[in-house]
């Protein structure tokens, strides 16, 4: 029995936040959820006294909204970051700013915190091209892929993919917003409604024959995989009707999905492999908050014990109560500061 406590973010209620509750429940853990959207910081005030070293405490990280019921994350062991709602720049990158705190990445915080995704990690894999550039450059095949920000450029590039590709917001997931064009006509209105909506054109070649992938589920040393295929659509997310079943893995096939996790920073993540008719497959995507309920139906490993048991182990690696050393030059006495 771990005793650990754990913070998991954006897992609302549901079949996920159930399956979490119950594992966190069997391992000895306790587990609480809220939402991006309570979280909150506060700056007090310093020492009086220039000469004292600055205050650790004096900025606190909370949850559960600024209100009388707030809770430190401090408290916690570690934290769950799932799925992030859309909000303002300002909100995204204040959230985004909360999770490096806890994670030391700034001194913001008394002692690190761990945090499962790690916040460099979430940021990559948020970015579809950017999580892309990074497989293509450590060596793996992707879709040809072109972003641009004009209708007229983002007409250039379904011209230069042979006139059959898939548009899909650069942010987002679950086949959300995902579309394959094949029409000029359309391209251009579809082009045209992204132009008023000032959003980035992600246009993709269209991998033949479409429906068919493997998803690699890395839970630390853990990698599960799975065949999904559907044969009604294109898309193989759970939602849209795609079956699964469980596979073993390649060799070749787990040490792709450690290296592309562990060099994005992401401990618990899936890499989706795309069938290629006249190639190998090739990586469409990682996920850093991955569903895995098709693939609980067909799997015999309970997948949230493994996250759970993931999260106890990464705590281990964690000392508690370290402050974080202070880099900032203490000043001298009577000596001004802005």
């Amino acid at each position: 029995m771990s005793g650990q406590r754990f913070l998991v973010l954006g897992c609302g209620e549901g079949w996920h936040a159930n399956q979490l509750r119950n594992a966190a429940d069997k391992l000895g853990c306790e587990l609480h959820g809220c939402d991006y959207e309570s979280l909150f910081a506060s700056i007090q005030l310093n020492s009086i006294h220039l000469a004292s070293p600055p205050d650790r405490n004096a900025v606190d990280l909370g949850a559960d909204g600024f209100t009388e019921a707030a809770i430190s994350i401090d408290q916690f062991d570690a934290v769950l970051a799932r799925t992030m709602p859309a909000g303002s720049l300002e909100k995204i990158t204040f959230r985004l700013s909360i999770l490096h705190a806890l994670a030391g990445d700034t001194i913001a915080n008394n002692h690190p915190v761990t945090v499962i995704n790690s916040p460099r990690g979430l940021e990559i894999a948020i970015d579809k091209f950017a999580t892309l550039a990074h497989v293509r450059r450590l060596g793996y095949l992707v879709p040809e892929t072109i972003v641009v920000q004009s209708r007229n450029e983002a007409m250039a590039a379904f011209e230069r993919l042979g006139g059959d590709c898939v548009v899909k917001p650069l942010f987002g997931g679950e086949g959300r917003g995902v579309m394959r064009i094949q029409d000029p006509q359309l391209a251009w209105y579809t082009f045209s409604t992204l132009d008023q909506l000032d959003a980035v054109f992600y246009v993709q070649a269209f991998v033949r024959p479409g429906g068919r992938d493997t998803r690699l589920l890395v839970i630390g040393d853990h990698v599960i995989a799975a065949r999904r295929e559907n044969p009604s659509d294109f898309r193989t997310n759970h939602s849209h009707g795609a079956t699964t079943t469980q596979i073993q893995p390649s060799r070749e096939q787990i040490t792709m999905a450690k290296q592309i996790t562990s060099t994005m920073g992401l401990t618990f993540a899936s890499v989706d492999l795309i069938d290629c008719d006249d190639d190998a497959p090739r990586v469409l995507e990682v996920n850093a908050v991955p569903g895995w309920k098709g693939l609980q139906q067909v799997c015999t490993e309970n997948i949230a014990t493994l996250v759970v048991q993931t999260l106890i182990d990464a705590c281990k690696s964690v000392p508690i109560n370290s402050p974080i050393k202070n880099t900032s030059p203490t000043p001298a006495p009577h000596e001004a500061t802005s």
